[in-house]
C-alpha cells in the first residue's frame, strides 16, 4: 500500500515504515504530523484517486529530524565589466517516519 501526498507543492511516494525527506515543516523531532492531501492511494490492485484529494483520507508520520540539503552554488558576471555576483543557498528539509495510511471507510 502506498499513496501519493501533496505537501508543500511538491507530490511525494509514501508507503508505511519507510522514512521520506520533504520540505521543512514546523514541529519539533518526535511530533507527529498529519498529511491530508492526499491525491491518489494504492491498495493490492485497488486505485484511489482524489478530485484533487481523497476526502479523509490520510497519512500519519512523526518527525525524525530537521536537515539541510548541499548548498547549491549561484554565478552572474559580465565580461570585461568587472561585474561578479556569487550566491549560495542550502534548502531546509524534514525527515518523516510514515506510521500509518488511512482511507474512509467507504473506500475500503
Amino acid at each position: 500500500m502506498y499513496a501519493i501526498v501533496q505537501t508543500k507543492g511538491f507530490q511525494i511516494r509514501m508507503e508505511p515504515e519507510n522514512t521520506v525527506r520533504v520540505p521543512k515543516l514546523d514541529g519539533a523531532p518526535g511530533e507527529e504530523v498529519k498529511l491530508e492531501n492526499v491525491l491518489m492511494c494504492r491498495d493490492g490492485d485497488t486505485i484511489f484517486l482524489g478530485q484533487p484529494f481523497i476526502k479523509g483520507a490520510a497519512v500519519r508520520a512523526s518527525i525524525v529530524s530537521h536537515e539541510r540539503g548541499q548548498k547549491v552554488r549561484g554565478l552572474k558576471f559580465k565580461r570585461r565589466k568587472n561585474y561578479r555576483r556569487h550566491w549560495g543557498h542550502r534548502q531546509d528539509y524534514t525527515l518523516l517516519r510514515i506510521e500509518e495510511l488511512s482511507l474512509p471507510k467507504d473506500l475500503q
